[in-house]
């Protein structure tokens, strides 16, 4: 963590300012030396270590920097714990003409996690969206540290975990709700060769939050809204 350390000798009534990185919104400490062998009377003495314990970081006090990342969310976790998970709850996967099916004859809603934009230029007729990542919002040190990371490879529109996806989806489907998570890939539970833990996705995250917050009855879009497109399934637009 970048901090400012701050060093008075009084012996030679100079002070000494360091820094080591530029300040902006990170957090200072200040270090205080005292040279008793300055001529100062016994009361300034101890006046001057009154106000340096006054100044003392108490212990076990914490400080960092405000460009600290956060701690990590369920959504971060390591996709096989994901994947154990959703297979105990029995989530199951379904194709896209299941789905149409489910959704016509079942009364399953199919909950499209895309952005936003992308949902609007296309999706399933009577679909609900929320979607699970959208764009940096925030300015913290971290956000910005982020925002430069995504520019490096050429991405000027990086995106960030959706803190409100949960309370958005209450909002609109209560926990009983039959519901079909679909994203544009997809993703795989299923085991290959070369995936022995199949694929992680946005849909197979939403559907891990979903069940994680009690919601009974969540499938997964096998193939995702790609699949659902090239099969020439309905699709309708917003724009």
């Amino acid at each position: 963590m970048a901090s400012l350390a701050s060093t008075i000798t009084h012996s030679s009534s100079t002070i000494s300012l360091n820094p080591s990185f530029p300040s902006s919104p990170l957090i200072f400490t200040s270090k205080v030396t005292q040279d008793t062998s300055c001529c100062l009377s016994p009361r300034s003495v101890i006046s001057l270590r009154r106000r340096s314990r006054l100044q003392t970081v108490p212990r076990g006090l914490r400080i960092e920097s405000a460009a600290t990342k956060p701690a990590k969310s369920p959504a971060e976790e390591d996709w096989k714990t994901k994947r154990e998970y959703l297979l105990k709850k029995r989530v199951r996967s379904v194709d896209v003409k299941e789905a149409l099916r489910l959704q016509k004859e079942n009364n399953f809603v199919i909950l499209d996690v895309r952005p936003e934009a992308e949902f609007k230029e296309a999706h399933p007729p009577g679909a609900i969206n929320v979607q699970i990542y959208r764009l940096i919002k925030e300015w913290t040190a971290w956000d910005i540290a982020r925002r430069a990371a995504f520019a490096f490879f050429g991405i000027f529109a990086g995106t960030e975990e959706n803190p409100e996806f949960i309370q958005s989806v209450e909002s609109k489907l209560s926990k009983d709700a039959k519901i079909i998570v679909a994203c544009s890939a997809g993703g795989t539970m299923k085991p290959t060769q070369n995936l022995p833990d199949g694929q992680q996705s946005r849909s197979l995250i939403a559907a891990y939050l979903l069940v994680l917050n009690e919601y009974a009855n969540v499938f997964h879009l096998e193939g995702g809204l790609y699949t659902w497109s090239k099969e020439g399934l309905p699709v309708e637009s917003e724009e």
